[in-house]
């Protein structure tokens, strides 16, 4: 059914309860409109004429319906139940306590973050998706150039209130000033805020961990040979040192050799 019909809903997405239905034993609930197909009104107009019928707005067969139902059936029939009640039977399918895409959104976010977009503020360091939670989108936007560099003013507000123009050089917010109503203007360009995620040094006294699919000159199934003599300096494994050549006509490993 999934190959064939595809997803109702991802998980996280958000679900509507289009229609309530209660039936003798159970309470049905169609979720997005639900899994049937359902006619606009002109699709149910035919023209007759010539011994047949024709519809003016053919139904699509390819048109698969997106929507779903959830049925909560009790035994025999459906109880008096409160809305928190209904809610707690539904949760294994519904969070209706989900936080909403900006709540989640500003859960990532680092405290001081957190903090100037509810208070609708931006700090120098902010990026684009940033300012545009605490914000909004800007009424109004200019690119310009200064040298070398590229940048864009996006301005907030018009007198006679503040106006704030936020100047981004490429995603990131590198000044922030502000034009309040008695005329005076207060300019930041000191960086606020750092979304650079931290170098973690590795710890060298742990020891390297080799992938499972690493080079190797052993044979299929064949052990690591604990025997053999320690590694390099530069890291390869010291070759073996080689056998010493028989000595032909001469003693032998084990005495004089047969005449």
């Amino acid at each position: 059914m999934m190959a064939m019909w595809g997803p109702a809903a991802k998980p996280g997405d958000q679900a509507r309860i289009s229609a309530i239905i209660i039936k003798d034993d159970r309470i049905h609930f169609e979720i997005n409109g639900g899994p049937v197909k359902k006619q606009k009104w002109y699709q149910r107009i035919q023209v007759g004429g010539g011994g047949g019928m024709t519809q003016i707005a053919p139904n699509d067969p390819n048109a698969n319906p997106r929507g779903s139902y959830v049925d909560l059936v009790f035994n025999h029939y459906v109880p008096e139940l409160t809305p928190q009640e209904l809610k707690d039977l539904l949760h294994p399918v519904f969070d209706f306590n989900a936080k909403s895409a900006v709540e989640a959104y500003l859960d990532t976010l680092p405290p001081k973050v957190q903090k100037a977009i509810k208070g609708h503020e931006v700090l120098v360091g902010m990026n684009r998706e940033m300012v545009v939670t605490s914000k909004g989108r800007a009424p109004k936007k200019i690119r310009e150039k200064d040298g070398e560099t590229e940048y864009e003013d996006w301005i907030y507000g018009e007198p006679p209130h503040d106006v704030d123009f936020i100047r981004f050089v490429g995603d990131e917010v590198v000044r922030v000033e502000t034009m309040k109503v008695g005329g005076e203007k207060v300019v930041r360009t000191e960086k606020e805020v750092n979304l650079e995620q931290p170098i973690v040094a590795q710890n060298p006294t742990q020891p390297e961990v080799r992938p499972a699919n690493a080079p190797t000159l052993r044979r299929p199934g064949e052990e690591p040979d604990s025997r053999s003599p320690a590694s390099a300096p530069d890291g390869r494994r010291a070759p073996r040192p080689a056998a010493p050549p028989p000595d032909i006509g001469g003693n032998g490993p084990t005495g004089p050799s047969p005449n």
